[in-house]
């Protein structure tokens, strides 16, 4: 199946699973976890078939027989399947007669699966009971067609990160307290520059685990096994993310451990100095962390120290959890993770700790993203980029790239990055690290354009390979428009008079913000 069929069975499932719901009460939130759910169980069962028709030909022969052995839980497991009960299967569903409970049959597939694989205890959706009986009946049918019945692990996978990408749109993601459903163009960017391999592959705030996902895909386009070449492990704070980061793991056949927790006062898979790569998306700027918590006051995972106020208190957790990604590396160790825009200039403790960060010589760049790369907040931010192994030449030096004006416009409030802009942003990176190759071929308009030499160099409003000196010469900043200038440049599509607004709503709140600040202060007695 090309790529092209799979982008059209995408587009044709959510559209007719996003209209069964329109004709339902459901919210998107309500209605995405069970949707999941029924895309897992549909693949279990491809998977079964698959396996089951090779274990057939390929299985041990009894020799009182001279057939093969009825295949076992752990011939099958061997294979990444799961030995389906019969009434675990979709087509038992499917088949299922009018009269019978079609909700209490989906809810015992589900327990039948977990109690099969002991790795998914607790995680699939049982909840189908609240789903109106022909509504579900009609789901059930929509992935049943011969196209999906007989689908790829692959085109499973894709189909799923879809769906999430969907209902991430939707506002049925994970949005509260700083956390942001990771777009594509992110996720791919961060690889592209981290370039994962073998090893072990850490996000202490992996969410829905796309971030396992993308990786595992970059290794196989290499041409690698990422189920033999990668080891995840991943924690999280929500359990309704983890439910759904280990379905996904397990629709695209990765193996990993992903435990459910605060990564603030809850370190679990003791991965301090040994991982191979760090990728994440943490939630931005989070208050009310205990600075006062025993775990935190010796966690072995701040090498520079907490990020104190002069209160004793830790205004936000963006240098926690900028320390973390830091600490788990090995001595050839990756990182990248999206950070809020602020933490590139952060003062005080946080400029402390950027100062030692800088001083280091493991911070290997940093990208700035424009607004509207997420897909429910026009929010900017910044990718940082940490490598271990950085070359004697590169030591004391940092790329900086301002991504802003690189962007694709997908809608009026969506954007992200092209193919021929995400490669050319590689590109300048691979030029940084003295890979000395030649502009991909097939002709890459960006990179012709950008750099009509065919070669690197610092473009201004773009790219800048800067030294530490320049970097104390600007108070530690890591904010690549420092450094790179401006490029003049104006969008005509977009929404200046929306932006305006949102910065007076943002204002208002900052200004009721000080007016209870100062109204706390007159109230204390003297």
């Amino acid at each position: 199946m090309d790529q092209q069929q799979i982008k059209n069975i995408e587009t044709e499932l959510w559209s007719a699973a996003d209209s069964l719901r329109e004709g339902s009460s459901l919210t998107a939130a309500e209605y995405k976890d069970p949707l999941l759910g029924l895309v897992f169980l549909r693949f279990i069962q491809n998977k079964f078939e698959d396996v089951k028709s090779d274990l057939s030909v390929s299985g041990d022969i009894n020799p009182r027989t001279g057939k093969p052995f009825e295949p076992t839980a752990d011939d099958f497991a061997s294979k990444g399947a799961i030995m389906l009960d019969e009434k675990a299967k979709y087509d038992y569903l499917v088949d299922l007669p009018e009269g019978e409970d079609i909700a209490d049959a989906t809810n015992n597939a589900m327990r039948l699966i977990e109690e099969a694989y002991p790795d998914l205890q607790g995680v699939l959706p049982k909840n189908y009971q609240e789903f109106d009986d022909r509504l579900l009946r009609n789901l059930i049918r929509t992935f049943n067609s011969d196209a999906i019945k007989h689908a790829s692990g692959d085109v499973f996978g894709r189909v799923y990160e879809f769906f999430l990408m969907k209902f991430s749109m939707m506002g049925a993601g994970a949005q509260e307290g700083g956390e942001f459903f990771t777009p594509p163009s992110l996720v791919n960017l961060i690889i592209n520059f981290i370039q994962p391999e073998k090893g072990i592959l850490h996000d202490p705030s992996c969410g829905s685990g796309g971030m396992f996902v993308g990786a595992a895909d970059y290794i196989d386009s290499m041409g690698e096994d990422a189920v033999e070449s990668l080891t995840v492990y991943g924690t999280e704070l929500k359990s309704n993310s983890v439910r759904v980061a280990k379905m996904n793991l397990a629709i695209h056949g990765l193996e990993g451990d992903i435990v459910e927790g605060n990564s603030f006062y809850f370190d679990p898979h003791k991965l301090v100095g040994k991982c191979d790569y760090i990728m994440a998306n943490p939630p931005f700027n989070v208050d009310g962390v205990d600075a006062k918590n025993k775990f935190l006051a010796e966690d072995p995972r701040l090498p520079f120290g907490a990020p104190l106020t002069g209160k004793g208190t830790i205004g936000n957790a963006n240098y926690l959890w900028i320390q973390y990604f830091l600490s788990y590396l090995n001595d050839t160790g990756r990182a990248g993770f999206v950070m809020a825009s602020s933490a590139t200039d952060a003062g005080n403790a946080e400029k402390r700790i950027r100062q030692q960060l800088i001083e280091s010589g493991h911070v290997e760049a940093v990208v700035s993203i424009g607004n509207n790369f997420f897909y429910t907040r026009s929010l900017p931010c910044h990718i940082w980029f940490f490598n271990k192994a950085k070359s004697e030449v590169n030591k004391d030096k940092v790329l900086m790239i301002d991504a802003r004006n690189t962007y694709r416009k997908v809608t009026t409030t969506l954007n992200d990055f092209s193919d021929d802009q995400l490669d050319g942003l590689t590109y300048i990176m691979d030029c940084f690290r003295g890979i000395d190759i030649p502009p991909p071929d097939g002709g890459n308009k960006w990179i012709e354009e950008t750099f009509p030499d065919g070669k690197y160099k610092d473009i201004e409003g773009l790219c800048k390979i800067v030294d530490i000196e320049e970097i104390v010469e600007q108070d530690y900043s890591l904010t690549p428009g420092r450094y790179v200038g401006v490029s003049i440049h104006v969008d005509m599509d977009f929404d200046f008079k929306g932006r305006i607004s949102e910065i007076h709503t943002e204002l208002d709140e900052l200004n009721e913000e000080a007016n209870n600040l100062m109204e706390d202060i007159q109230s204390l007695e003297l």
